[in-house]
């Protein structure tokens, strides 16, 4: 990275290597299949657990535009997931119904580990932005604690 020899140090590495930070799987058929940002990943219980996972099947619900799954401190799992949703412009007009905690969380149940749920779902008007338009998690993370806490 430009004028930090330490960033650069951390993420390529002697041979030449780029480490970005990318979760992946390779498939029997030799097609890469994105996971998630290592960074990313929450330690739940022990349990390695990909924010992205859950993400996906949020995003499926009726109602939800966006979904950030972020890690919450928890004194017997070190770390829970909660999710931020914003809603469809047009949730709770009649056509789209306005979603709800129970609608988003209930589905989960049997799909996937339990661990993977999130503990609160929390639901605001818009996701904070970097400038390239990808969402800040550790923005939310830090308004987990303060929401929840």
């Amino acid at each position: 990275y430009w004028a930090n020899p330490e960033a650069t140090a951390d993420t390529i590495d002697s041979e030449g290597w780029l480490d970005t930070g990318d979760l992946a799987s390779l498939r029997p058929d030799g097609h890469v299949v994105l996971i998630g940002r290592y960074k990313d990943m929450l330690k739940v219980g022990g349990e390695n657990m990909s924010p992205a996972e859950v993400e996906g099947y949020l995003l499926g619900v009726d109602g939800v535009a966006e979904v950030a799954v972020v890690a919450y401190p928890d004194e017997r799992l070190s770390e829970v997931p909660d999710a931020y949703v914003v809603r469809t412009k047009d949730a709770g007009s009649g056509e789209v119904p306005l979603v709800t905690e129970d609608d988003l969380i209930e589905p989960l149940r049997g799909r996937i580990a339990s661990y993977k749920i999130p503990r609160a779902v929390l639901f605001v008007d818009e996701m904070p932005m970097t400038p390239s338009g990808k969402i800040r998690k550790v923005e939310l993370r830090e308004r987990a604690v303060r929401d929840l806490g």
